[in-house]
Formats: structure tokens, sequence, C-alpha cells
């Protein structure tokens, strides 16, 4: 003992702790009854290791949540806290959709993963997700009546409210995006319904315009939607067309150089796009064709080849569904307009709207039942049949 205190392994004891009475449950023999912060502990009696950890993920959490804090909130970013998803509709290549709430408003939130699983490495992730923020800063400014509209977006999707059973939360790297969500299915399964009784004139030219309207306001913002297909397409309770699944959408390339790469789906890709060459927006024009022609026939295109039959004959024989021949001349020369395999002698989708509008629907018409009337509509295609 010193001046100062009892000294006890090399650590002194507070001096007014030794005025306190002795206790004989006292945990340090010889220093009476203390307090929890005055406690003296051997030190090879410490698991450092352990503390070692936990102080680790400790400063990793205040240095994340302050990283968060000063990053500025982007106009598009949602509150999670006003996010609940209730059920599972949809599961796709680059994520799966859910319906949800936002603030009482009825949603579709879109997750996306990209590598969770080590399908992708870290840097391959990072450049993915500042790809998605760039994009995600484009489509909060789209309104139209024709374009699902955005409601937001978060680079995070791990805590969200779950109301679904069977999933209790969702890979760390995952982001995710908020819409509107629209109740009526998709133009596919619209199409689908009527592929006996199919649809008449004035209602086709109205969906196709729908379409039209949709890729020409989403082609003068500088956005090319590189999927264009009928099952991409929602359709609200007035059957009005609403251009959706933005997944594999960018801003147009100002080098069409810069935009290759096969994107899209068999039997709506452009032949440039099938081949790997430089394309531009006009890849969304030939989609649209093959999409008129769908909506007219109310059927598939193709129907009995197979993928790889299909690629190569788009390409060397210039293969293009069918067009029947009770099918109007205006309807049908849209069709061939934008299915050219010359990108160039595409029109433009602001050129199609006015070809469509231009189509006089008052005298009825359309594709004819074949149960009712003998035509030759339906005759099979042959395989390499262009034209």
């Amino acid at each position: 003992m010193d001046s100062k205190g009892n000294v006890m392994g090399g650590a002194a004891v507070p001096k007014e702790t030794q005025n306190q009475d002795r206790t004989p449950n006292s945990k340090v023999a010889g220093t009476g009854s203390i307090s929890s912060k005055d406690m003296i502990f051997r030190a090879d009696k410490i698991d450092l290791k352990t503390l070692d950890i936990q102080l680790e993920k400790h400063l990793s959490r205040v240095w994340s949540k302050s990283i968060e804090n000063q990053m500025p909130k982007e106009p598009w970013e949602i509150d999670l806290s006003k996010l609940d998803i209730i059920k599972q509709i949809a599961q796709g290549t680059y994520g799966t959709v859910y319906r949800g709430k936002y603030d009482d408003q009825e949603v579709a939130v879109k997750i996306l993963d990209w590598g969770e699983e080590g399908l992708a490495t870290m840097a391959e992730t990072a450049a993915l997700r500042a790809s998605f923020r760039q994009e995600v800063a484009v489509w909060h400014k789209l309104d139209h009546p024709n374009v699902t509209k955005f409601i937001g977006a978060s680079m995070g999707a791990t805590n969200l409210k779950i109301s679904m059973d069977g999933q209790n939360s969702f890979p760390s790297r995952a982001c995710c995006v908020v819409v509107e969500y629209v109740p009526s299915g998709t133009l596919k399964d619209h199409l689908i319904r009527y592929w006996t009784k199919k649809l008449c004139i004035k209602a086709v030219v109205k969906l196709a315009l729908d379409l039209s309207r949709g890729l020409s306001y989403l082609h003068s913002k500088k956005i090319v939607h590189r999927d264009v297909k009928t099952e991409n397409m929602l359709m609200d309770i007035h059957h009005n067309v609403k251009i959706a699944d933005f997944g594999v959408a960018r801003v147009e390339a100002q080098n069409p150089r810069d935009m290759t790469g096969a994107t899209g789906t068999l039997g709506y890709m452009a032949p440039e796009v099938l081949q790997g060459k430089p394309y531009n927006r006009s890849c969304d024009v030939y989609s649209f064709g093959i999409c008129l022609w769908e909506i007219y026939c109310c059927d598939m295109p193709y129907a009995d080849l197979s993928f790889a039959d299909v690629s190569s004959a788009v390409v060397r024989h210039n293969l293009r569904p069918s067009i029947p021949r009770c099918c109007p001349s205006s309807l049908a020369n849209v069709m061939k307009k934008c299915w050219d395999a010359n990108p160039e002698k595409r029109p433009e989708m602001h050129e199609v709207v006015k070809m469509l509008e231009a189509i006089d629907t008052s005298k009825g018409g359309g594709m004819i039942n074949p149960d009712d009337i003998k035509c030759f509509c339906f005759r099979p295609f042959g395989k390499f049949r262009g034209l």
C-alpha cells in the first residue's frame, strides 16, 4: 500500500473504497463492497478477441450510419418504413415483383438482386448499383398516361416490412423500385383471352396507339426500352395500356456503338440486336411491329418455331410473322415499315402514332373468326417465309 491506496495486481483501489465495510460476498478480496464501475478484473481472464470483434462491429455500424447521414437524399428515395410487402406476383430474370402498399397506396415493388449468392463480384455489383442509380434519376421524372407511374426507389432492401408468409428478409445488396400497381394483368393476358373471338379493328388500333404513344414519349426522353413485348405491357381497369418493366431499359447512348449486346426477348428482337451490332431506339420500333401483329391476330408470333430457328431465320431469311389477308392494308403497312430489316428505314415512334391515328376504324372489321367464316387468314406460315 502507498499513500494513494492499496495496490492489487498493479491497479490502485480508489481511496474512497478503502473506507467501505468489508463483506464476505465481495468479488475482490480485501476491497470491501464496491460498485461495478470500480471493480478490478484480472487481464488474463478477459477475452480480448471477442471484445475486438464487438468493438469492430460497433464502429462499423457507427461509421455506416455516419456516412449515410452525410450523403444527401436523392429526390427519388423512398421511406422504407412506409412500404409494406404483401404478396409475390411475378418472378423475372432481373428480379422479383411483389404487391405492396406505400402510404396506403397500392404499389408494385420490384426487388433487384445482383449477386448476393456470389453470382457477381463486389466490383460488378457496385457498377450495377451505380448504373441503377443513374437510371432511376431519369425514371422518377417520367410522367405519361401510357407509362407505369414511378413512385420511388431505394438502394437497400433489408429494412422492408414484410406481411407475407415465408420470407423474413431480402439480400443486403438488393435494391428496390416502387411503381403504381396496375390491376388488370398484362397485355399478353388480355390478348390470350381473345385468342378465339379476336378483337375488332377499333380495339386493335386503340391498344396499338396506347403502346406507340408511350414508346414515343420514352424516345422523346432519350430512353430505349430494349424489351418491348406484350408481356411487359400492363392494362388498367379501363383497358389502357401502360409500359412497364424497365429492367433492361437505359438512356440512349449518343454513339450507337456504345449500345450493343443481345438484350430483349427472342421473337421481338431486331436483327441488329440479334447480331450484336450497334443499335439505337429503332430496335423498339421493330419490337412494336411484332407487338402490333400480335395485337391484331391475338396469337403468338413464330409459334411453330424454336428459338434457334427464329434467331437464324430473322437475320438470314428476313423472317417475319405472316400477315393475314383480311388485315387492312393501312395496318399491314405499319407492321412492315416497323419491322424493316434496315433500322434507318424504320419510322420514328411519333410517326407511327400519326399513321395509326390516320386509320379509319368507323367501318368496323378486324380479325375474322375462322369458326364463323371460311377464311385463309389462319393458314400456317412457312418456316422461312419472309415479307
